[in-house]
């Protein structure tokens, strides 16, 4: 397990990407191919959203043909929870969690399945405790949660990296 933390739009996604590529996961999965960062002509499709190569989302204009690759991440703001046990990269874990807390269902046992069902998998997850905190008692909860998913997963990670302006820090 890999895990990549930082601030939104660091380049989390970018780079979580190269690390998959780096590891040899360019491989198939699924019918479809892992994203190569270098190449400015390949746009990935995450679970049916495009993104540039920056990780920015594009124009809907885009077909489905007109990609040369695709890659399968799991999106903790709209992929299923099922999604993360089986995707190589899990891509915004901070929104799995507040999925899960408004859904009223265990944190720890969704950490728990990812890491016996997906333990070389790739996750990022927005740092959400350097900011004011918030007012909403909901929001304070989801914080908290987060940043201890976090603690957790770097314990158990081989690699911690955190990632300010587009640059990578391995912390472990």
């Amino acid at each position: 397990m890999i895990l990549i933390i930082g601030g939104a739009w660091q380049g989390k996604l970018t780079f979580a990407m190269e690390l998959a590529e780096s590891a040899g996961k360019n491989m198939e999965l699924d019918g479809n191919k892992l994203f190569d960062p270098l190449n400015v002509n390949s746009v990935p499709c995450i679970t049916g959203h495009q993104l540039d190569t920056q990780g920015y989302p594009l124009d809907s204009s885009i077909s489905k043909n007109e990609k040369e690759e695709e890659h399968e991440i799991a999106e903790g703001s709209r992929d299923s929870f099922e999604a993360a046990l089986t995707c190589p990269i899990i891509h915004g874990l901070h929104e799995y969690i507040r999925r899960l807390l408004k859904e009223g269902k265990s944190v720890d046992a969704f950490l728990d399945e990812v890491q016996r069902q997906n333990p070389d998998v790739i996750i990022t997850s927005d740092e959400l405790g350097c900011g004011i905190v918030p007012f909403d008692p909901a929001d304070r909860e989801w914080r908290e949660a987060s940043g201890r998913a976090s603690v957790r997963l770097a314990r158990i990670s081989r690699e911690v990296y955190r990632m300010v302006c587009g640059i990578a820090t391995q912390i472990k």
